[in-house]
């Protein structure tokens, strides 16, 4: 089922959709529509409105989002199997007890976004600002993670253990119980190096910059 530039606004969809055929939106307008349980597999989001749109326990393994997007929008305890989001609008987005399981983030808007006590064997990110987003207990083990912004972003009880970071910045980050070890953070800009960051970072692979920045910190001159 096809839905071109429609205003599917504040209207429940999840009964009007049959089960057994992708659907694809495009350009449609899905603030505060009701796609509570919907069997979305395959589908297609376009450069639609996503605000305080309601994916809740939705279906959506394999489901591709491109553009568009809004605040809001709820995946809690949805199924997220092989799913991208490119380019999207994801502030404020709730994955709360949803299967992520290698869905992909690209170049997404995900400022306070929630993904703590999402389930599943995790996701990659690439490109995205993730100011003031919660992972809290998130695994990117092992995950190259290129043009992340994470600042002031709550990263508690994350796993990067031998993920590789390139132009990512942790400014401000929360990084309580956060694991790096083995991990390359040599193109990352680590923002002001203190003490629960030292302990966070132990383990991992850093440059003679950060070395410096990090003894400068601690009152040690290196010459």
């Amino acid at each position: 089922m096809n839905f071109d530039g429609e205003d599917l606004s504040r209207k429940a969809l999840a009964d009007r959709l049959p089960p057994d055929e992708p659907h694809v939106f495009r350009d449609c307008d899905l603030t505060e529509t009701d796609l509570w349980g919907a069997s979305l597999a395959e589908a297609r989001f376009e450069s639609c409105v996503l605000e305080q749109t309601d994916f809740r326990k939705a279906d959506l393994d394999g489901a591709v989002f491109t553009g568009g997007g809004g605040m809001r929008t709820r995946f809690n305890d949805a199924d997220l199997i092989d799913v991208t989001f490119t380019d999207v609008d994801l502030s404020s987005a709730q994955f709360g007890g949803a299967l992520l399981t290698d869905v992909s983030f690209t170049g997404c808007r995900m400022i306070g976004a929630s993904l703590t006590a999402s389930r599943g064997t995790g996701f990659k990110i690439a490109r995205s600002n993730l100011t003031l987003a919660n992972l809290g207990g998130c695994s990117l083990r092992g995950e190259a993670i290129e043009g992340v912004r994470f600042d002031d972003a709550d990263l508690s009880g994350c796993d990067f253990t031998e993920a590789t970071f390139s132009d990512c910045r942790f400014i401000g980050t929360r990084l309580l119980n956060t694991k790096f070890a083995k991990a390359d953070l040599r193109g990352a800009d680590l923002g002001q190096p203190d003490d629960s960051k030292l302990r966070a970072f132990a383990g991992a692979i850093i440059n003679q910059t950060q070395a410096n920045a990090i003894l400068a910190a601690r009152g040690i001159t290196v010459l």
